[in-house]
């Protein structure tokens, strides 16, 4: 059996065999020539102390044939060509996860995605970038794989009460992930990697006898007195099943809309709005890491930080080491932003969203406007930077010294937001409460992270998708709409995840309860 063990030691020694051997063996107090094998088994970077250490624990062979880490394989999965059909509506990680459920449990999914395919996406996105044109349903947060295939694809959760956490990062490394996101602590797949993946799972799904229909936009739900019989497409098809997942994410306005329209209840959400802050790298990495340069086997460093400034929650969100900052509009007439990290992390300049938790009492300029009223709150500063920035996709932007003290900035450095920036006193964009939130939050954010309070760093505005601002009420024992029978409301759409692994697994339970009861029928 081998001896499981617990190390704090140097990025030099975790990042070598042969040092990490010499280490285990001292630890132990053993010949190093004992050692038959290795496995990580977890690994976490520890940056509190003036010296950077790597937690890790590991699995000690000795005297013994080592036994190498299983080869994860996918779910006996069988076909479903012939098996009754579920309706899953969004292909985010939601969707895609509760298709893959609804197979294993016998169930075939029709799974129907407004958006295109992760090809077919990139061209749409180039066109944001260049020409600052929106395609309504093809963008950083409509198509194939959701927000996350191309803003990211960050797997950490703090969900851990909501499920198997493991399981989704099994089947995501059974699909083609390193092995690296069941080891560390924040696994990341990037955004360079992520489309590979999600199109090995759709053509998965298709191969076991489930549809996929991309650029197929839900404009109606087909009702039989209080329960779901279908849904209508925006060409008129009507697509039939008695059981329906909605997994639409956090920026599908339109069914929010429909839903409400339809009297289908739903209810405003609190969700948190801010800005997107950009600094060197370099200068967080030495923030972070107390060194005047990063050593080649440490990662760049990420942050995060939260404080309350005049009785709300002020925090950083979605924090991207060595990334890009992406612009996520799913309309035309509106600047949002969110950001990303390619695998390696390699980029010159780390972003992360910073923002403020809203409360009820804020969306009361949009009462008229009843459950959708943050939504509203949400699309007008939305809305309002576009004006400000030109009309275009270019983001209204400030210096962050600048914006502490309501002084225009004279000029923006080139970011790696690509459409570019316009300089605005960014207190144009926001309400004045959240304005000064702001400001106050980033003075006791500097005193925090000594050199975070610096010009250097650039805020772009607004960071407004963090959530979504309507959530979709359900039953908490079958996850069924309190209102609607065979209508389950799921992931980060509805209000019930907050990310990929918590989207998914969310997925999975929708598609469980279903399982059941079509079992108990």
């Amino acid at each position: 059996m081998p001896k499981e063990l617990l190390l704090r030691t140097s990025p030099e020694i975790a990042a070598s065999e042969s040092l990490l051997k010499q280490e285990v063996a001292k630890q132990l107090r053993i010949n190093q020539e004992k050692i038959s094998g290795i496995n990580v088994l977890k690994r976490s970077i520890d940056a509190r102390q003036k010296s950077v250490l790597i937690n890790l624990k590991v699995n000690v062979f000795v005297g013994t044939e080592p036994i190498d880490i299983p080869h994860i394989q996918l779910p006996n999965y069988r076909d479903v060509s012939n098996q009754r059909e579920v309706i899953v509506v969004g292909a985010g990680p939601a969707g895609l996860f509760a298709a893959l459920q609804l197979i294993e449990l016998g169930l075939r999914p029709i799974l129907i995605e407004r958006g295109k395919d992760v090809r077919g996406r990139r061209r749409d996105l180039k066109a944001i970038n260049q020409d600052h044109t929106v395609d309504e349903d093809s963008n950083y947060c409509f198509g194939e794989g959701g927000a996350g295939t191309y803003s990211d694809g960050k797997l950490y959760t703090r969900s851990k009460k909501r499920g198997d956490v493991d399981r989704i990062l099994k089947l995501f490394v059974a699909f083609g992930a390193s092995t690296d996101i069941l080891v560390d602590a924040h696994p990341h797949i990037g955004t360079n990697k992520l489309p590979k993946i999600i199109s090995d799972i759709r053509d998965k799904i298709i191969e076991l006898g489930g549809v996929v229909k991309f650029e197929t936009r839900i404009t109606d739900i087909i009702l039989k007195g209080t329960a779901v019989a279908g849904v209508v497409t925006q060409s008129g098809d009507k697509i039939l099943a008695t059981k329906i997942i909605l997994a639409t994410g956090h920026s599908a306005r339109d069914i929010f809309e429909l839903l409400d329209r339809k009297k289908i209840h739903i209810e405003a959400k609190p969700f948190a709005l801010g800005v997107r802050a950009e600094h060197p790298q370099q200068l967080i990495d030495k923030i972070q890491y107390s060194c005047d340069f990063r050593g080649e086997h440490l990662p760049p460093a990420p942050y995060s930080i939260v404080k309350q400034v005049n009785g709300r929650g002020m925090y950083s969100f979605c924090m991207c080491p060595g990334g890009v900052i992406a612009p996520c509009a799913t309309s035309p007439g509106e600047v949002v932003t969110n950001g990303w990290s390619p695998s390696k992390r390699d980029q010159a300049t780390a972003n992360s969203g910073i923002v403020i938790e809203l409360k009820p009492d804020d969306f009361k300029p949009f009462a008229k406007f009843g459950a959708l009223a943050g939504m509203e709150f949400q699309k007008s500063i939305e809305q309002r930077a576009w004006h400000l920035a030109g009309e275009t996709q270019r983001v209204p932007a400030q210096r962050l010294a600048d914006f502490t003290h309501s002084k225009l900035s004279a000029d923006i450095p080139k970011t790696s937001y690509l459409p570019g920036t316009t300089s605005v006193e960014l207190g144009e964009v926001f309400p004045g409460f959240l304005t000064q939130i702001l400001r106050e939050g980033f003075v006791e954010f500097g005193k925090s992270m000594r050199g975070y309070m610096t010009n250097e760093a650039i805020l772009h505005a607004p960071e407004s998708r963090t959530s979504s601002p309507v959530r979709i009420p359900r039953d908490p024992i079958s996850l069924e709409h309190v209102q609607i029978k065979g209508l389950y409301p799921c992931g980060e759409g509805a209000g019930y995840a907050g990310g990929i692994i918590s989207a998914a697994i969310d997925g999975e339970k929708c598609a469980l309860m279903i399982a059941e009861s079509l079992k108990a029928k």
